[in-house]
Formats: C-alpha cells, sequence, structure tokens
C-alpha cells in the first residue's frame, strides 16, 4: 500500500489522537499534544463523513472539554488550525481558544508575565564604585549596555581604560547609556558582582 504524505500525517494523527482517547478512559488527565490531537481528529472524520464548514468547526469544539485536560492546558491551546477537504474543497479552520467555552483564562497559566513588587533593594549595594567622564569621538551615536564590561567599549569613546577595568555601568539590567557624536557624560560604574572571569578582572 502506498499512502501520499498527507495520508501518511493522517494515520500519525490518528494514532495520536486513538492513545489520547485510552489515556482519557484511564481518568488520565490530557496533556496539550493529546488535546490537539482530539481536536484535529474529530474535525477531520466530521469532514470525511460529509459534514459542512460549521458542522467540522463544532465537532472540533465538542471534541475535548476542560475538564479533560491537564490544569494550564486551556492556556497553551490558543489556536487549533487544520487543513480539511470539504464538500466545496479544501479549507482550513481555525479554533480560536476551543477548550474555552466563553470562560475567560487563568491569567496566572502557563506563560504568564507577573512583575513582581518594587520593594525598593539596591542591587549594587555594597560594591565599589567609580565616576568617569566619558566622551565620544564618534561621527555616530554610541550605546553600550547595562553589564558590558567598560574597558571593553567601542574604542571610540575616550576614558580611562585602566580605572574601568572590572566594572560596568550602574543600571538597571537591560537598560543602556547612548552618547552622540562629540558628547561629554560622567557615567557612574559599579564593580562586577559574581565569581569568575579573567584574573586581572577579579570580581569583588
Amino acid at each position: 500500500m502506498r499512502l501520499l504524505p498527507w495520508e501518511e500525517e493522517r494515520l500519525q494523527l490518528f494514532a495520536a489522537a486513538e492513545l489520547a482517547r485510552r489515556h482519557r478512559a484511564a481518568g488520565l488527565a490530557l496533556n496539550q499534544p493529546e488535546v490537539v490531537a482530539l481536536i484535529c481528529d474529530a474535525m477531520l472524520e466530521a469532514a470525511r463523513s460529509g459534514a459542512g464548514y460549521a458542522e467540522v468547526e463544532a465537532a472540533g469544539r465538542a471534541a475535548v472539554d476542560l475538564g479533560d485536560a491537564m490544569d494550564g492546558v486551556r492556556e497553551l491551546v490558543t489556536e487549533v488550525r487544520l487543513e480539511v477537504l470539504l464538500g466545496d474543497g479544501t479549507r482550513v479552520i481555525a479554533l480560536r481558544d476551543p477548550l474555552g467555552r466563553g470562560t475567560p483564562p487563568d491569567p496566572l497559566g502557563p506563560g504568564a508575565i507577573v512583575a513582581g513588587d518594587d520593594d525598593g533593594r539596591d542591587v549594587n549595594e555594597g560594591r565599589a564604585a567609580i565616576e568617569l567622564d566619558v566622551t565620544s569621538r564618534s561621527r555616530r551615536r554610541i550605546r553600550v549596555s547595562s553589564h558590558y564590561p567598560f574597558h571593553r567599549v567601542n574604542p571610540r569613546l575616550d576614558l580611562d581604560r585602566d580605572a574601568a577595568r572590572g566594572f560596568h555601568l550602574d543600571l538597571p539590567s537591560g537598560a543602556w547609556e547612548g552618547w552622540e557624536p562629540g558628547e561629554t557624560k560622567s557615567v557612574r560604574l559599579v564593580r562586577y558582582g559574581g565569581t569568575g572571569g579573567d584574573d586581572d578582572e577579579a570580581r569583588a
């Protein structure tokens, strides 16, 4: 028996869905791949039986109940897109939030970004600090990120590099300082934290 690539994919999807059905029958909560396999299998079966677009979409939404899935899977399965063959040709059906059933997602589910409280801690407290005057000799803007070793910055920045050895900008992680052509700034530097690195750049 020779199968087209699409037919091979269909059999793989059926196998995944069959495994998911076995797990569900055993009372096991379904993971994200199992939920997607069941939804896709239901839509393909509906299309194979001659159902229309709306009926195929409904079959996909009814395939898995929210209570069948592990906690957090609903937030992972935000959309299922599937190409199905209908009576009027091949169509792509997109199910948005197929497990939602109109309920809002958990704001603390997988992938959520939770900002911590600003407790006012000074992350550089107790570290040695210096201030240096830095002048740009470049014809273009120069930017230096917060934790870049300051003695290794762009050579067109004029500064006391020996004094800057072992220090970085006293800025929050991910921030940067910039110099326009010919601009001079006084910057505050703090000594590296942690351990490791070159012997001549020992951390405090």
